[in-house]
């Protein structure tokens, strides 16, 4: 009975300062106290200053007519419409050069990574020197290089350079000839539908290589889906579709669609900065697979180049896919960059809606919120991804 005894009083917590888990509690509950504090300070602060100087808080400004107009827009906006549709264009033409530049930086770093590996040396030491340079010239400077390259060299749009018929390269960007026509749902309808039978098709076939060890034609599978289907369904619905080919009218081309060269500069500098540090990335993922790998896989008379994809590549991703997690939360936070050449991304247009309206607290909180949301999305996916290709233990 005694020794019970001991051992249910030895489970009691002694509310002493000697006792780690007592102090533990305390600086916590300390260290929370402090940082509510700070935080009602600094906000009870800023409100009484705003007050005072007759400063209006708050988001009501989001409904009223912005006024100005933004030079490059993926969806319908004109001066009259609200702040608030404002920066949803902003914002949106954020995540349009953030997601291209992410997959053409993914694309242009892998092969410079692999060249980095090559035996070829002349191949090496020019990713070497591409590689070593990039990474070491600020992104904002190679934005000004890019944009002023663009736009100082080619030639005023009645002197455009036409490489292919309907595309004209001028100092007023790229203007290229687009299809119009009331078939385009069908079309996305169908590459919808052929994508998801794709992705089920490329688990099934995963299943029966396991149990046969036969790996079904994925890929030319995939491909005649994607072509055949938004075919199929565009012949069905009968609709049409003309392209729209760009015209010099005046000083400048009318129809079409136009890469400008605030995009293209954005663009350019993103991919080319950013792919330097993914080619380091995929270069010592690469290194940290085995050597032992590549023998056993010229061992049974695989390619170089097969050996590389089916064999090295698959598993330097558990490797890769982290710090390329880092440099995909880089390339879209060092778009924010793109108001020093004029691109009317997030940041640029708010800055105008603050400078208007006077709202620069709301503005900035904006801001935050909208690259806090965008990496966190990222982050969460690239997550999933890891999880996915980590090894599981038995």
């Amino acid at each position: 009975m005694a020794k019970h005894k001991n051992n249910h009083n030895s489970t009691k917590i002694r509310f002493s300062w000697n006792d780690p888990f007592t102090r533990g509690i305390i600086y916590q509950v300390v260290i929370i106290g402090l940082l509510a504090f700070g935080v009602w300070y600094l906000v009870s602060n800023t409100l009484h200053n705003l007050a005072v100087r007759n400063i209006s808080t708050g988001f009501d400004f989001m409904h009223r007519e912005a006024g100005f107009a933004i030079g490059e827009m993926s969806i319908d906006y004109k001066p009259s419409d609200t702040y608030g549709r404002a920066i949803v264009v902003g914002l949106i033409n954020t995540l349009k050069v953030s997601v291209i530049g992410i997959i053409l930086a993914t694309v242009l770093g892998t092969i410079l990574g692999i060249a980095r590996l090559s035996s070829n040396w002349l191949v090496k030491k020019v990713a070497s020197v591409y590689v070593e340079v990039m990474r070491n010239v600020p992104l904002l400077l190679q934005l000004f290089f890019w944009y002023a390259l663009i736009t100082e060299t080619l030639p005023r749009p009645k002197d455009a350079y036409a490489p292919l018929p309907g595309v004209f390269m001028s100092n007023r960007g790229l203007k290229l000839p687009t299809l119009e026509g009331d078939a385009w749902g069908w079309i996305l309808g169908g590459l919808a539908i052929a994508i998801i039978i794709s992705v089920l098709f490329a688990h099934w076939a995963r299943k029966r290589q396991a149990q046969t060890g036969r790996m079904p034609p994925v890929l030319r599978i995939s491909v005649l889906l994607l072509i055949a289907l938004p075919a199929l369904l565009l012949w069905i619905s009968g609709e049409g579709l003309h392209l729209n080919y760009p015209e010099l009218r005046g000083f400048n081309f009318q129809g079409g669609t136009t890469l400008t060269p605030e995009f293209a500069a954005l663009l350019l500098g993103l991919v080319v900065y950013t792919s330097a540090f993914i080619a380091e990335v995929v270069r010592s993922g690469i290194q940290a697979v085995s050597k032992g790998q590549w023998e056993a896989a010229e061992s049974i008379g695989l390619a170089r180049s097969l050996t590389l994809r089916l064999v090295i590549l698959p598993q330097s991703l558990r490797v890769i896919i982290p710090p390329m997690t880092s440099q995909y939360l880089n390339l879209t936070k060092n778009s924010s960059l793109a108001v020093a050449i004029g691109y009317p991304d997030i940041v640029s247009v708010v800055n105008t809606t603050l400078n208007q309206t006077g709202q620069a607290i709301e503005g900035i909180l904006i801001i935050m919120a909208a690259y806090l949301t965008v990496s966190l999305s990222i982050s969460v996916f690239m997550n999933w991804y890891n999880r996915r290709l980590a090894l599981v233990e038995r």
